[in-house]
């Protein structure tokens, strides 16, 4: 009988939610069990998609805040990555290279810390594309796509994924064969992503941000420039399609919050 794969496991929990009005914490702290505000209540949104992770090591990517979450998760036996610069997903990759090269596994997967609700079960779907995949992307099909990054397909593989910015641009006849949205969850073969790790490094994108209310140039890495420099070299970049949109709700403002506080009320 095969062995089956080993799986290691990463979140990131870097950012600071600046969309989280009225909240000065990290938002993967917030509660999914609302009290007297849903900023205050029990079972911060962190535990919850810790508790839903594969077994196998795992990882937080931190920086804002990264006292109060190594404080909540200290007993969890989890390895903490900083990430210096809040430099993109590609950045917070980046970060996480030591835990990714010397933990002993066969296949990442690389999880958002503000998405909650994703079932194990669906962990576990976008795990299994790697049986014949050496990368793969979490897909979903919303009823409405708004500013998602689109998965581009072709004879089964994602060629790339398309931000908002240029396919909004599209004419109406090809955005609507773009049906399928990125859930921004990955899982990859470990060999595979050190290799293009050090592709990805040597590849930042130049971009404005706003800073102390001003805006200035930073440069960023992307975690999806992984699907499209495996696929340009012939590797296998597939994709899983979460059955429920809702599971992909992600935090990002007090009405997303109440939201995931609803819908998690009823699982």
């Amino acid at each position: 009988m095969q062995e089956k794969p080993k799986t290691a496991s990463i979140i990131f929990a870097a950012g600071r939610g600046s969309r989280m009005k009225d909240f000065k914490g990290n938002k993967t702290l917030l509660p999914l069990i609302p009290g007297p505000s849903p900023f205050e209540g029990k079972y911060p949104i962190l535990l919850h998609i810790i508790d839903n992770l594969p077994a196998g090591p795992k990882a937080l990517v931190v920086n804002f805040k990264k006292e109060e979450i190594i404080e909540l998760t200290r007993s969890l036996d989890l390895t903490y990555c900083e990430q210096p610069l809040l430099n993109g997903t590609g950045g917070a990759l980046l970060a996480a290279r030591e835990f990714i090269e010397k933990h002993d596994y066969d296949r990442l997967l690389i999880t958002m810390g503000d998405n909650p609700l994703v079932r194990s079960s669906t962990f576990d779907l976008l795990l299994n594309v790697l049986s014949d995949c050496h990368m793969a992307v979490l897909g979903f099909r919303p009823a409405d796509k708004k500013e998602y990054g689109l998965l581009e397909i072709d004879n089964g593989n994602v060629k790339r994924i398309i931000e908002w910015k240029y396919w909004s641009q599209y004419p109406k006849e090809k955005q609507e064969r773009l049906d399928i949205c990125n859930a921004g969850i990955y899982a990859v073969v470990k060999n595979e992503l050190i290799r293009f790790m050090n592709i990805l490094e040597k590849r930042p994108h130049t971009v404005f941000k706003e800073r102390d209310g001003k805006m200035v140039e930073v440069k960023e890495f992307f975690i999806t420039d992984l699907v499209e420099l495996m696929h340009e070299q012939g590797l296998k970049t597939g994709y899983s399609i979460a059955e429920d949109e809702n599971e992909l709700i992600g935090v990002d403002d007090l009405q997303s919050l109440i939201m995931v506080q609803e819908k998690f009320a009823q699982m």
